[in-house]
């Protein structure tokens, strides 16, 4: 199905283009959420009376969004999720939740704006972009930890999941060292005996 673009779409056009489409993609996304038109010769006559009203009214949702994006740009949002000792959630981060932190924080942020190519599953400081106007993307630092501690320590650069495993050694290394000055005492009193 041809349609023209009535505002610029991702990886599709930008305003004013006539492309063509699955038909399922243009009936089930760009014609009910307003994106696109038919590309018949009403609509074309249509578009072209319209023009000018669209671009306006894109050149404001676009300063909107810029004016948004100077703040948001950069934010941390942790999420606090279980998950086992090796790092791997138990269950995992999607767009809703990011959306939802950073309502949270105090940004309107829709769930669909959030760019999450797969859910996140593992802990650490994640970078998700967010778009939120065709021309405008962001990116925010999404900081998954087991608890707010742990999301603190991440915050500041290190690596949760490597410093258990630090601990982990140092306990075995300490245990062996232990194991030897018992070896070594055992072996002065069977001397002096």
């Amino acid at each position: 199905m041809d349609v023209i673009l009535l505002e610029r779409v991702a990886k599709l056009g930008q305003m004013g283009e006539v492309v063509k489409v699955r038909d399922g993609y243009a009936r089930n996304f760009l014609l009910p959420n307003g994106k696109a038109l038919r590309a018949t010769k009403a609509n074309k006559d249509r578009f072209d009376t319209m023009k000018i009203e669209l671009e306006a009214r894109n050149l404001e949702r676009r300063k909107d969004a810029e004016a948004v994006a100077e703040k948001l740009n950069g934010q941390s949002v942790a999420m606090i999720r279980q998950a086992g000792e090796s790092g791997q959630l138990y269950g995992s981060v999607s767009t809703r939740d990011i959306a939802d932190g950073l309502t949270a924080a105090g940004f309107v942020v829709d769930r669909q704006q959030v760019v999450l190519n797969h859910p996140i599953k593992t802990l650490g400081v994640h970078v998700v972009p967010v778009t939120l106007h065709p021309e405008v993307e962001v990116t925010v630092k999404v900081n998954v930890a087991r608890n707010a501690e742990e999301a603190e320590r991440q915050a500041r650069g290190e690596d949760v999941r490597t410093a258990r495993d630090e601990d982990a050694e140092i306990e075995a290394e300490l245990a062996i060292e232990r194991a030897e000055v018992a070896a070594e005492l055992a072996a002065e009193e069977g001397t002096e005996g």
